[in-house]
């Protein structure tokens, strides 16, 4: 499938059930807490996507501006957050995207985010960004399960879908990976440039004319996550750490390593994840 025809498929995005009802419940108060607002949207791609197209749509007249939830919720009101949270689709089954586990999907996601965080800010780059582009960056890797089974299903049965080489073997069979999908779709929902840019290159940074730094906090924060979800010793980690990426962040694998912001031998439920 070309990339214009995918990222023209109509899909919604599964949303974290745990999270979609710990929204609805806070919602329902009548002073809801933002800050705990901001928390839970912040662990669910699906949702802060949706969240962010709204904020950065016309009628705010911020259009490309919004880089980070606290901003969006700046902007909406609580009736307009009760909708958007009642109509996200739940991802209740493990059916839900073909091909993706779901449950280490969210986790994964939400892990980038927060390395992607304090790795920008080790480099005194723009952390609300960085968390953004790394909450959404592999939301490409669900809009392909979910337009293209058959085609990335086979790619399955090469690599997993959070594999180091996913990207490069996308890239080789298909013309295109899941940063540019998830850039495509960024670019569509009208978030700032700085994060489609991030999310565009973010599995190859270096080879981008215009050095874009984002790109690389993304690279090296999905690296870490990703050798978390497989299990990497710290052999395989040195052997994989893609230092030249490093390099140009002023990044060594210690730092990367130690800048290290969750504890990997816990799984905690959403409400106990904070942004």
């Amino acid at each position: 499938m070309e990339l214009n025809a995918l990222l023209a498929h109509p899909v919604a995005l599964p949303s974290l059930p745990r999270a979609v009802a710990l929204l609805m419940t806070e919602l329902a108060h009548d002073e809801p807490s933002l800050r705990r607002i901001n928390q839970l949207i912040g662990t669910d791609p699906a949702l802060a996507a949706r969240l962010l197209e709204m904020a950065n749509a016309p009628a705010f007249q911020m259009q490309r501006q919004i880089l980070g939830i606290p901003e969006a919720l700046g902007l909406l009101g609580v009736a307009q957050l009760r909708s958007l949270v009642s109509s996200a689709p739940l991802g209740t089954t493990s059916r839900s995207v073909p091909g993706i586990n779901m449950q280490q999907f969210w986790r994964y996601s939400l892990n980038t985010a927060k390395l992607a965080r304090s790795l920008a800010g080790i480099g005194h780059h723009n952390q609300i960004a960085a968390y953004t582009a790394g909450l959404v960056h592999a939301v490409g890797e669900l809009l392909m399960h979910l337009a293209a089974p058959d085609i990335i299903l086979s790619i399955n049965a090469l690599v997993s879908p959070l594999d180091l080489r996913r990207a490069k073997i996308e890239q080789r069979i298909l013309g295109y990976c899941y940063g540019n999908v998830s850039a495509g779709l960024a670019q569509r929902w009208q978030f700032p440039e700085a994060v489609v840019d991030a999310l565009q290159h973010q599995s190859a940074p270096l080879d981008n004319n215009a050095y874009e730094p984002l790109a690389g906090v993304i690279h090296l924060a999905s690296w870490r996550a990703r050798a978390r979800e497989a299990d990497m010793g710290e052999k395989e980690m040195a052997v994989s750490f893609p230092g030249e990426v490093g390099l140009m962040l002023g990044l060594d694998i210690d730092m990367v390593l130690q800048q290290d912001p969750i504890d990997w031998t816990v799984r905690p439920e959403v409400s106990d994840y904070v942004v």
